[in-house]
């Protein structure tokens, strides 16, 4: 954007007329029409009293790089992503048998922690924002604080869960009020493995 252009945003974004301009900036109103029009440019002086008024840097105003692309409303960039593998389903709702070969690598956005993805199925989880065919982000760890969500496995099914203990019980809690929670004590314990904890998830539509 030119100089001239500049100039000429920041006086209708103030709603001043080329007169008042004038009067901040010390010239006549006859001077702030060859600015606008790019015949003359403003002595820095005059460039110092205007920045001083809309208070915004010299720079926005002398800068003559060509300005950005308008960015539509509503439209974002997309975050940066990283590819992570999509090893297998996993049930919000009673237990599946648990496969874990890579089906497809996943964007994941930076910044999350995530070893591998699970597809949900089911809406045992569905109070915890988590819908059926949801790609669930698993950071793989053998243990979770109380009440985190965490991949499950038990036996040969695997189940997404909240995770609570009590002594030597561990009770998977499901996030709807339609599914009972299961506890698992003594021998049992044998058949629990905690995959990972729930760090994230992506609405699949």
């Amino acid at each position: 954007m030119s100089i001239a252009d500049n100039i000429k945003r920041l006086r209708l974004a103030a709603d001043l007329s080329q007169v008042e301009l004038g009067k901040i900036a010390g010239v006549t109103d006859k001077a702030v029409s060859t600015w606008e029009s790019g015949q003359k440019i403003p002595r820095m002086g005059a460039v110092e009293k205007m920045a001083a008024y809309f208070g915004v840097p010299k720079s926005v105003i002398l800068d003559d790089a060509p300005a950005a692309p308008a960015i539509p409303a509503g439209f974002e960039p997309r975050p940066k992503t990283v590819k992570r593998p999509l090893v297998g389903d996993i049930a919000c709702g009673e237990p599946i048998t648990a496969e874990q070969n890579v089906q497809e690598y996943v964007d994941v956005p930076e910044g999350i922690v995530c070893d591998f993805c699970l597809r949900c199925h089911g809406d045992s989880m569905i109070d915890a924002g988590i819908r059926d065919n949801d790609v669930v982000y698993i950071k793989t760890q053998p243990q979770v604080e109380d009440g985190e969500i965490a991949a499950v496995r038990i036996g040969d099914e695997a189940t997404l869960k909240r995770v609570y203990y009590d002594g030597s019980t561990i009770t998977l809690v499901p996030a709807n009020s339609a599914y009972r929670p299961k506890s698992y004590s003594g021998p049992e314990l044998d058949d629990i493995q905690i995959e990972g904890k729930a760090t994230g998830y992506t609405h699949w539509f």
